[in-house]
């Protein structure tokens, strides 16, 4: 999908002249165009929910849901949690999980002997909660009925007991990986898609917001390059997608 955004986005400005982007500066707002898209997605999820709840909407709404909920599945993982010391235990970064997690849905809580026994899921409790919770007999977390708090990129998790290197899972959704349209460079300078490099990565979006991706490539490049009838361009046609969307 990639290559076909960045054709798209080069014919448009280069169609009068508007100017023409580099694939460095395509790559980096390929993945901005992508960030704005994919958080997009959770308001327009809940949006069509909301709609199909108040049964405002048809079958093809439920479709529009299916789109949101596949591409949302794609992003989710579920990985072990590194063990900073103790019963506390980092949450997924490029350094731990080799991705940075957009959303935490679950924690949950194996055995220390194999780390394969499900022993629960993790409640997540405030700060304020925890030293209550910790010091009760009544609510004092146990290891069928844990809990956790969260503290910058770590989270603590009650009781203490939970202190394995293989106890702690998280259930998360990822943030796409950032998109990058690579090439091999001709004899004239000319940059050619090539896919078989290394560092290759495809948008992470569903195939029906090429056309959104080419709108907001088209409103960063308009930016950058100063033409105003590219701005235009790419905001008249991304209304005219939300009213269609409507």
């Amino acid at each position: 999908m990639i290559n076909s955004v960045r054709k798209t986005v080069l014919s448009i400005l280069n169609k009068n002249n508007y100017g023409y982007i580099t694939p460095d500066d395509f790559n980096l707002y390929a993945k901005q165009a992508q960030l704005d898209i994919f958080d997009d997605y959770f308001y327009d999820y809940n949006y069509q929910i909301n709609k199909e709840n108040a049964r405002a909407s048809g079958t093809g709404y439920a479709d529009i849901r299916k789109g949101y909920e596949e591409v949302i599945d794609g992003l989710s993982e579920t990985k072990q949690l590194t063990q900073n010391a103790d019963n506390t235990y980092f949450l997924p970064s490029i350094g731990t999980t080799l991705d940075d997690y957009y959303l935490i849905n679950k924690v949950l809580c194996f055995d220390k002997l194999t780390g394969l026994v499900f022993l629960g899921e993790a409640e997540r409790v405030s700060h304020a909660n925890a030293t209550y919770l910790t010091n009760s007999l009544l609510t004092a977390p146990t290891e069928m009925f844990p809990a956790y708090v969260q503290n910058g990129d770590k989270i603590t998790v009650f009781p203490d007991t939970i202190n394995g290197a293989n106890q702690v899972k998280a259930q998360y959704i990822r943030y796409p990986k950032d998109p990058k349209w690579t090439y091999q460079t001709l004899a004239n300078g000319e940059p050619v898609f090539d896919s078989s490099q290394g560092d290759y990565q495809d948008f992470e979006l569903a195939i029906d917001d090429q056309v959104d991706l080419v709108v907001k490539i088209l409103q960063y490049a308009g930016m950058s390059i100063r033409e105003v009838q590219a701005i235009q361009f790419g905001k008249a046609e991304e209304q005219f997608n939300t009213q269609e969307e409507k």
